[in-house]
């Protein structure tokens, strides 16, 4: 397939970020948002000021409240809405996807209501798996629209869409590789926001190195043990959607996740966190889903199951830390236990 026209739906600093790179490329690009203060804002000044301030797109790039308006016509549907509003989104563009069109989801998440990934809920709206394709990696916007170095990976279940959305995102600071392994790349691409908010909670508490090298390796341990369990290869933990989101969100101080749970750290509580932010912070809701995935396939997940009592029973993050190191002793490689 022959791409020349795109639409983007969502205009946060992802969202901005993609569409400047794609018009960048030489694609036509429709850019929606839901938010019609920001579509405004977008409109008249170039940018989204409060998630990226300064990174600006040309006036080329068609700027639409109107789903249908930045759908129409499009070879490719580029998804960049928080998970949790991806469903009612593809909802509101099907009637005009066509069923030939690719329908690639930059989106990182687990929906908490069914406890599906991001391109399993696409699946359930649109049909035809081929056509979908994950855009999964460590890819800070902050970063990204400065051209600094990034490699992301492309993944579906058809190879050929798969090189498409390679050979569409491809630029030479941004390298795509492909991955078939779908369930193992959005794991790992969601996953991880868990055990970033663990590493904010380190940060917070003072904590240093020895303890967030643990946290990272341990964390890996227990992302792959599910994944496994629910279909995944264990190679793709150890790529570029696994160990390396893992470590890139578990450092970086561009991580929203990081800094929920530094402040946890500091004793905040979840409500007073969110209230005072404006981007989300996926790893949030995807420990809540993290946690049922757990108990659904009995999977032993200590770090998340304490962040989520962090996060959703007020525990005091030195308590997390305590009862995680005071844990039975056992070896470091069990096949069924961390």
């Amino acid at each position: 397939m022959t791409i020349s026209k795109i639409g983007v739906y969502g205009a946060g600093s992802w969202g901005i970020t993609l569409s400047r790179l794609l018009h960048e490329k030489g694609f036509q690009v429709y850019l929606w948002e839901f938010f019609p203060q920001v579509v405004e804002e977008v409109r008249v000044t170039r940018e989204n000021s409060k998630v990226l301030p300064g990174v600006t797109l040309d006036h080329e790039i068609a700027v639409t409240n109107d789903i249908s308006e930045a759908t129409k016509d499009v070879d490719m549907v580029v998804v960049v809405v928080p998970s949790h509003a991806v469903r009612a989104t593809l909802e509101g563009a099907k009637a005009f996807i066509p069923e030939d069109r690719i329908v690639t989801i930059a989106s990182k998440g687990l929906e908490v209501s069914t406890l599906k990934r991001m391109s399993e809920v696409a699946l359930e709206v649109l049909g035809n798996s081929e056509r979908i394709c994950n855009l999964y990696g460590p890819s800070h916007a902050e970063e990204v629209s400065k051209r600094i170095p990034t490699v992301i990976v492309a993944s579906s279940t058809n190879q050929e869409t798969a090189k498409t959305v390679q050979k569409t995102f491809m630029v030479p600071y941004m390298r795509v590789y492909t991955n078939p392994d779908v369930i193992g790349v959005e794991l790992g691409g969601s996953l991880k926001n868990i055990i970033a908010i663990a590493a904010g909670g380190i940060d917070g508490l003072g904590f240093g190195d020895n303890t967030k090298g643990a946290l990272l390796a341990r964390g890996l341990m227990e992302m792959m043990r599910l994944g496994i369990k629910m279909g995944a290869e264990q190679a793709t933990f150890m790529g570029i959607s696994g160990l390396g989101d893992l470590v890139t969100t578990c450092m970086s101080k561009h991580s929203r996740n990081r800094y929920v749970g530094e402040c946890l750290g500091r004793g905040m509580k979840l409500k007073e966190i969110l209230d005072n932010m404006i981007m989300v912070a996926e790893g949030v809701n995807t420990t809540k889903a993290g946690y049922i995935l757990s108990q659904k396939y009995e999977v032993d997940m200590p770090i998340t199951s304490e962040v989520y009592q962090a996060l959703y029973e007020d525990k005091d993050a030195r308590q997390v830390i305590k009862d995680l190191m005071l844990r039975e002793a056992k070896p470091e490689f069990d096949k069924h236990k961390g």
